[in-house]
């Protein structure tokens, strides 16, 4: 009997990969995941080259540890959680290594990062720059109030689905999502009150 993997939850996609190593079950998941968690690391960590590590990371941890899912909790919740952990990772092996970016003859270390092409005057846009200075200030926001903010307004999950995630209660939940928000927004009330 042929399966329509395509018609599949996700949560019957893993168990069709748990059960009979399905690669192209697998590969749907993969399909699903890969622009939302790209999209929350990269809000989180703000490098395009680390973002596509840790998202890499994500998928190799779900391949590799496929059994250690259990359907008592969606899948979303279980891959979002293993990429959340590889992304704080990075964000302190990052503020360590930037710390400690001094060489042997007292410069600092070039960064490099994706190439900015939001000035070309064939993509520069009112809502482009916008959305980098909303980046910019999302990632100046605190990193225990970044990570909730993130997963409730831009990849809009549930409060039940970040507690999961996070391990935190739903009242701490709450709080550090309204205290990321006012940290947020008093970062943007500039470009706002124009």
């Amino acid at each position: 009997m042929d399966i329509n993997l395509n018609a599949l939850s996700d949560e019957e996609l893993i168990a069709e990969f748990q059960k009979t190593n399905n690669e192209r079950a697998f590969e749907i998941l993969v399909g699903r995941y890969k622009n939302p968690l790209t999209n929350y690391v990269f809000r989180f960590l703000g490098d395009f080259d680390r973002c596509m590590d840790v998202v890499q990371e994500t998928m190799i941890k779900v391949y590799r540890y496929k059994d250690n899912y259990s359907n008592l909790a969606k899948f979303s919740t279980w891959i979002y959680t293993i990429a959340g952990n590889l992304a704080r990772t990075e964000y302190r092996r990052k503020k360590r290594r930037d710390f400690l970016s001094i060489n042997d003859y007292g410069e600092e270390h070039e960064t490099y990062d994706i190439p900015d092409e939001c000035y070309r005057p064939d993509v520069m846009t009112d809502s482009g720059i916008k959305d980098e200075i909303i980046q910019s200030a999302l990632l100046m926001v605190k990193e225990v109030f970044r990570e909730v903010v993130i997963l409730r307004d831009i990849q809009g999950l549930s409060y039940e689905e970040i507690c999961e995630i996070t391990g935190l209660n739903e009242g701490t939940v709450k709080s550090r999502i309204n205290r990321g928000r006012a940290q947020l927004q008093e970062l943007l009330k500039d470009i706002y009150n124009e």
